[in-house]
């Protein structure tokens, strides 16, 4: 009788800790079968948007496509800072609380709030402009350790641009409006300002640090720009349509950052697809989900070759005399 007590007794100690040491802090993140039976992992990503506009949007659907292609089984949290610096830093933060798998870091703060935030959990950004000039990363070939991602500006960008106003609107004052509290709107007015040094080009700045403040700042270009040139700033491409009524009721011609806001009424744009950076970066995340790959083993990408867009009825609303070589070199998008 003392032999089976103690037999018995064994075996019941031994099914409770071999039952302890199943346990896994991460099972939420597993499927099962009515039997029991582990089908698919399911990860969660925090997304991070910095303000909703067409281009963030479009790169968010091309993240979301490339992990669905690729047949993971995801929940998403999406978020949006709107437009509030302070907002990138709440939201990085209740991503770590959660324990999310990775942050999808669309637009450049909310990937410096995300880094802020975490060191450990993995990071993807795109629609950044700068990821060194920001401090994401030391260099586009030496991401962090848990960092990498893809920039929305080509490197070429802003001087094709450039190049095309001196060549086609030569002499002329350019006129732009940015926030200077976005580090990437910084570093492409700088890059601006570089590109006209040596042409006949000139420059008048105004600045806003929301979007209800776009309007007036637009309206106040009128009389000094010949042209408006708005580059891929989150705050000033939120509110879009305000300088776009501008460019119309004074006939100013509208230059872009980006085909989206072509679409919305700009002229034309040396620019990008926001859906195919948006889908990249979306390779990443299932590289660096599945294993296969750490951020640190992913370096940083510029966008796919850019090309010059341009928006017909855009341009005869703001006043542009057509040039017959465009229709050779550029490629045309309706509103």
């Amino acid at each position: 009788m003392k032999k089976k007590y103690w037999f018995t007794l064994f075996a019941i100690i031994s099914m409770l800790f071999l039952t302890a040491c199943g346990s896994d802090d991460n099972t939420g993140r597993t499927n099962e079968t009515e039997n029991g039976n582990e089908t698919t992992e399911t990860y969660k990503i925090g997304a991070s948007q910095f303000v909703e506009h067409p281009s963030l949007d479009a790169a968010y659907e091309g993240f979301q496509a490339a992990i669905a292609d690729a047949g993971l089984d995801v929940e998403y949290d999406l978020q949006s800072a709107q437009a509030d610096q302070n907002n990138t830093g709440t939201i990085a933060q209740n991503f770590v609380a959660d324990d999310v798998d990775l942050i999808f870091a669309n637009a450049t703060p909310s990937a410096q709030a995300a880094l802020q935030a975490t060191r450990e959990i993995p990071i993807v950004f795109t629609s950044v402009t700068d990821a060194v000039g920001s401090g994401l990363v030391d260099a586009m070939d030496q991401p962090g350790d848990n960092i990498t991602g893809v920039m929305d500006m080509h490197p070429d960008a802003i001087i094709e641009t450039i190049a095309f106003i001196e060549e086609y609107f030569a002499g002329v004052n350019i006129g732009v409006v940015y926030n200077a509290g976005e580090s990437n709107s910084v570093t492409q007015i700088e890059h601006v300002e570089a590109a006209i040094e040596g042409t006949s080009l000139s420059l008048t700045e105004r600045t806003v640090s929301t979007s209800a403040e776009v309007q007036q700042a637009a309206t106040s270009l009128v009389g000094d720009a010949d042209v408006i040139m708005i580059i891929t700033d989150n705050t000033v491409v939120s509110a879009l349509e305000s300088v776009i009524s501008v460019a119309n009721e004074q006939q100013i011609p509208l230059f872009v950052g980006e085909p989206d806001s072509l679409e919305r009424g700009g002229f034309a744009t040396f620019g990008i697809d926001y859906y195919t950076i948006g889908y990249r970066a979306g390779e990443m995340a299932v590289e660096i989900l599945t294993g296969a790959k750490a951020p640190s083993d992913i370096h940083v990408e510029y966008p796919p070759e850019m090309q010059l867009f341009i928006n017909r009825d855009a341009a005869e609303k703001q006043g542009v005399e057509w040039n017959s070589t465009w229709d050779d070199i550029a490629s045309f998008i309706e509103e």
